[in-house]
């Protein structure tokens, strides 16, 4: 018997090459079939072997009306058994697209989900089995669900949805994934290439005076992004689920792996615009946007100048009132352990403890870095310290180490060589239960439909990788942040994802719509993978 093939394939030659992204207006009652299939795409100088929903990546853009409801048949033809997640919506617990939900697609197989969008907004669709390998392999799409009312968004002359990712590329191909197991389980898998809608280079076209809305999400394993545009003016309108409780004029919008931010852009002068992914380290160009002197035929200037107030989650704002100052009836704590274990010594040898963050941090007893509190790794005293940029065949797109910042940014691959070798067996991620002990599976929630649930969310320092995690809840309901570190939060929106950043506090109240078991987890795909996972039910 011949052993299993250790990883993916990678093999692009005799592929149909991947067709430009569409997008599909679908009316209620319709049926949308969904095929996952192999093909070959261009991004730069390397041809690789990607994964597509019908032929093209990122897959169509579904844009539905409120209130609808939508048959999609999905067929798998990629690598490995499969599910299709309908990421944020408000669904039958069924069709929510998890193994937990349902028998996962086989390779030749399967399935039909029946779809409703309760909520006006933008969604995406994804994998649900490795998510880690699937998802980078270029399986996202994007769902604008078209609010019932006509005024719901303020007026723009077109929209757009832009889907934010990175790729790994080494030696002109996707770095490898092994089949066995989830591999950069510390940080997450970052790329060093960004991509906007799949391309590694995007540019348009706009009008003097034109405004539009850009739907934007980020489908990247690990990658958070701070979009900024340069020579224009943006505008915050909406969030996962819906519009902000107040519009304001923003300089940027950070966007968490799953998050999704709707934004209005007023492109008032003639030139180059820029659209931009800014760290506390370097700008990336995300997008090149060339403004004609031409004027459109009818200014919304003196709309895009207003910021409106959402008069539904004013009243939200008043009825949350009570659940600010109560204790939370659920608590997680996010924590890491890493085991990597003890180097083998030469003859006469002893050992060092280092940061692979802070390189210059060397300690010759077990501890923690005082720069950004990870765990000291061991090795031989003496030795070379690591390339903490270095990607095989590539190079890596970010300068000096970094640490973490306020901004949000707090990781980009500042420890790529010991990144990579990390998986579950010496990184560990959980989610904990302070008040049973009981970490991921052994955790057990059971709410009602109709209630409201203040849940509180630690992203403890006492773990060895304090990092950063955008946090989801499936579609058991949707809910608003209160609080962050005790702050109350100042412009509502409702959220299915959060992040919360390294040592932060954030509680959030749930609003339970929907019976079924249903997952939450850290939407950084290699920790999902690695354990920071549970299930809760909810009873109708």
């Amino acid at each position: 018997m011949n052993a299993p093939v250790e990883y993916f394939p990678t093999e692009s030659a005799g592929l149909p090459q991947a067709s430009a992204p569409q997008s599909r207006r679908l009316e209620d009652g319709d049926r949308f079939d969904l095929t996952i299939a192999p093909v070959a795409k261009r991004i730069g100088d390397a041809s690789v072997r990607m994964l597509a929903y019908n032929g093209s990546i990122p897959g169509p853009t579904i844009r539905v009306r409120q209130g609808s409801e939508l048959v999609v048949h999905a067929t798998n033809l990629g690598d490995l058994e499969a599910t299709v997640h309908w990421h944020g919506l408000r669904l039958a617990n069924r069709y929510d697209g998890t193994a937990e939900t349902q028998q996962p697609i086989p390779v030749g197989g399967s399935f039909t989900y029946r779809l409703q969008f309760p909520d006006p907004g933008v969604y995406w669709y994804h994998p649900h089995i490795r998510e880690d390998y699937n998802q980078e392999m270029g399986l996202y799409g994007s769902i604008v669900v078209e609010p019932a009312a006509a005024d719901y968004w303020p007026p723009a002359h077109r929209e757009l949805t832009m889907t934010l990712d990175d790729i790994l590329i080494e030696q002109g191909t996707l770095a490898p994934f092994r089949r066995s197991e989830t591999t950069h389980t510390a940080m997450g898998r970052f790329g060093n290439v960004l991509l906007v809608n799949g391309e590694p280079e995007s540019s348009f076209t706009a009008r003097r005076g034109e405004v539009v809305r850009f739907y934007l999400t980020d489908t990247a394993n690990t990658r958070v992004f701070n979009v900024a545009v340069r020579g224009a003016r943006m505008k915050l309108v909406g969030g996962d689920s819906g519009r902000y409780e107040r519009e304001q004029f923003v300089e940027s919008v950070l966007i968490a792996p799953s998050e999704r931010v709707v934004v209005d852009v007023l492109f008032d002068e003639p030139g180059e615009a820029v659209i931009e992914h800014r760290t506390p380290h370097r700008t990336y160009v995300l997008a090149r946007i060339r403004v004609a002197n031409e004027r459109t035929t009818r200014s919304l200037a003196a709309e895009f100048g207003t910021l409106r107030v959402d008069p539904e989650l004013r009243q939200e704002r008043e009825r949350i009132a009570s659940f600010l100052d109560a204790e939370p009836r659920k608590t997680l704590t996010f924590v890491a352990e890493m085991s990597m274990g003890t180097p083998q010594l030469a003859a006469g040898a002893t050992l060092e403890y280092f940061c692979p963050m802070h390189p210059d941090v060397i300690r010759d007893a077990p501890g923690k870095c005082p720069s950004c509190a990870m765990k000291l790794l061991p090795r031989e005293a003496g030795t070379a310290k690591p390339d903490a940029h270095a990607h095989a065949g590539a190079a890596h797109p970010h300068g000096e180490p970094k640490g973490h910042f306020p901004s949000g940014i707090e990781w980009e691959d500042d420890m790529a060589e010991i990144n990579r070798i990390t998986t579950r067996a010496n990184t560990r991620w959980k989610l904990i239960e302070p008040a049973t002990g009981a970490q991921g599976a052994a955790i057990d929630w059971r709410f009602r439909v109709g209630e409201r649930v203040k849940i509180r969310l630690v992203n403890t320092m006492d773990s060895d990788h304090p990092m950063h995690h955008p946090f989801h809840v499936h579609g058991a309901g949707r809910f608003l942040i209160l609080a962050r570190d005790g702050v109350v939060e100042p412009n509502l929106v409702w959220k299915d994802t959060v992040l919360i950043p390294t040592g932060q506090t954030v509680d959030i109240l749930l609003e339970v719509t929907n019976p079924g078991r249903w997952m939450a987890h850290c939407h950084i795909a290699e920790h999902h993978e690695s354990g920071m996972m549970f299930s809760f039910y909810v009873d109708a």
